[in-house]
């Protein structure tokens, strides 16, 4: 036994090659998230610190100086930001449960054996992953349709993810066809089989495609600024954020004071926060759901 467990350490030994290449991941791994991190944490920093420090500093801000809350209660006290975010909860709310159930439906009906146009269907879907009409066309179409300045203009366009469609398709089509059999043996249609056999046993692959659109709609602002010109009070938390890093400051907030350009980049940072801090917290909750789901929808059982 003792030369069996000395055989087995010399030949699960690391070569010196292997300990240079784990050194060398390891770096370029920590390296990677230090760059990826150090932005959020540097923001976050800035926004509970002294403006005035903060303007003052060069370099890295490691640590908060001087801790103030004064940028976050300049952001909360203004109705803007609570308005546009409630209009953030609605588009990520309503949005994402209109995709979930669309893309479903659609790659449950194109993952049926002996579709009628499966096949043509199916490419015509494709091909939008790749081509698009555009900026312009689309804008036309939607003022053609009478969608300007309606909070369904945000949400209409794109309601069908292509990537998103093809791995919950991917994932129906590795489900057993057993299941299928036995719920029609017992009477169910296809409505009961998508609702009570195949929605239940792709709840992994649900989850994820909840974190790919809620993602893309709280963070989404493009369409808001092109749709709703003349509508406010519907934007979403993304472009009001928007307006205030481009602009680095804010007339609303101000109260008719003049901002120093110290204020106004608290509040930039504190608005980014304030953004950024649902998805954060969200993410930890899914992030378990995410590989499991992207290898169930991606490789065909």
């Amino acid at each position: 036994m003792k030369g069996a467990n000395e055989l087995m350490k010399h030949q699960f030994k690391k070569s010196k090659a292997d300990i240079i290449f784990d050194v060398l991941s390891f770096t370029i791994i920590t390296l990677l998230i230090v760059a990826c991190f150090y932005p959020i944490w540097y923001v976050f920093c800035a926004s509970i610190s002294d403006p005035a420090i903060v303007a003052k500093c060069q370099g890295i801000l490691l640590w908060p100086k001087n801790i103030s809350m004064v940028a976050y209660k300049r952001v909360f006290a203004n109705q803007d930001i609570w308005r546009s975010l409630l209009n953030t909860i609605f588009y990520t709310t309503v949005g994402t449960s209109l995709n979930i159930i669309l893309t479903a439906m659609l790659a449950y009906a194109l993952s049926r054996k002996n579709v009628m146009f499966k096949k043509p269907i199916t490419m015509f879907v494709s091909f939008t992953m790749f081509f698009n009409g555009g900026m312009i066309p689309t804008y036309l179409v939607v003022r053609d349709l009478g969608l300007l300045d309606h909070r369904f203009a945000v949400l209409l366009p794109g309601m069908v993810s292509v990537f998103n469609f093809i791995i919950m398709r991917t994932n129906f089509e590795a489900i057993p066809t057993a299941l299928e059999e036995s719920g029609k043996l017992d009477g169910a249609n296809h409505w009961n089989i998508f609702t009570r056999i195949y929605l239940p046993t792709s709840k992994t692959t649900l989850a994820v495609m909840t974190l790919f659109y809620g993602v893309s709609h709280w963070n989404g602002w493009m369409n808001a600024m092109l749709y709703l010109p003349n509508r406010p009070d519907l934007h979403p938390l993304a472009l009001i954020t928007r307006e205030i890093v481009v602009s680095s400051a804010s007339a609303a907030m101000s109260e008719g004071a003049a901002l120093t350009q110290e204020m106004a980049d608290a509040i930039k940072y504190s608005t980014i926060i304030v953004s950024i801090l649902p998805i954060l917290l969200l993410y930890p909750i899914l992030q378990r759901y995410f590989t499991k789901g992207m290898m169930v929808g991606s490789v065909k059982g």
